[in-house]
């Protein structure tokens, strides 16, 4: 029997055809960004490995997109293997005077006296825009005036909210940029810290980090 409307026939052909192949192209299309439709990538994480222990930070540059890729960067690039843990402020080791006493360990890039960092220094971001908080175990950026930070990372031992926006730890009120947590081996850095034992806070035997790279997603 002949089909006598030979474009109906084609129509019925093609939509098939589709119910076919369209399945197969959505399974393609979710494995082609990033998985399952639904599934949320993890964030970053970071290994660190130091001559006391390997602890692990998670960053998120969904949040605090300019600290987090400036910490990504100088990561990828190697540029903190060899570093080491050079700086540990404890109760103990601040004046006496001061108001806003905080608890951290700071780490990162260092050069010679004078040198400039080998990436650009990055803008501040607050912790009033972006959301996270100084909590026991936030990595945040060190800096001097907003617009300097660069090299030199921190993190919290307790909760220390005088480092947030509108925190009296720095005299300008803006506080530090949180970008990432520890989520792995706090025990390290509390190890780290308790190492403490000279009155200022700039170690005279820095703690060497053989190494700092992304664990796979």
């Amino acid at each position: 029997m002949t089909d006598r409307h030979p474009r109906r026939g084609i129509s019925i052909m093609r939509r098939r055809l589709l119910n076919a192949i369209l399945p197969a192209a959505l399974a393609v299309g979710a494995v082609s960004f990033g998985g399952p439709v639904g599934a949320q990538a993890r964030p970053p994480r970071v290994k660190v490995t130091t001559e006391l222990g390997d602890f692990v930070v998670e960053v998120y540059p969904d949040r605090a997109p300019t600290s987090a890729n400036n910490f990504l960067a100088y990561v990828d690039k190697g540029l903190l293997d060899g570093q080491s843990v050079y700086r540990i402020v404890t109760m103990a080791n601040q004046p006496a005077s001061t108001q806003h006493k905080i608890e951290v360990i700071q780490f990162g890039w260092r050069g010679a006296e004078g040198q400039e960092p080998p990436l650009p220094r990055i803008a501040h971001e607050t912790t009033d825009v972006i959301g996270l908080k100084h909590l026991d175990g936030t990595l945040s950026m060190a800096r001097l005036a907003t617009g300097t930070a660069s090299a030199a990372f921190f993190i919290c031992v307790g909760d220390q909210p005088s480092l947030d926006f509108g925190g009296g730890r720095h005299p300008d009120g803006q506080g530090f940029a949180a970008f990432g947590k520890v989520v792995e081996g706090m025990d390290v850095v509390r190890r780290i810290h308790a190492t403490r034992a000279e009155p200022a806070d700039r170690l005279a035997r820095p703690i060497p980090i053989s190494k700092a790279a992304r664990l796979p997603v």
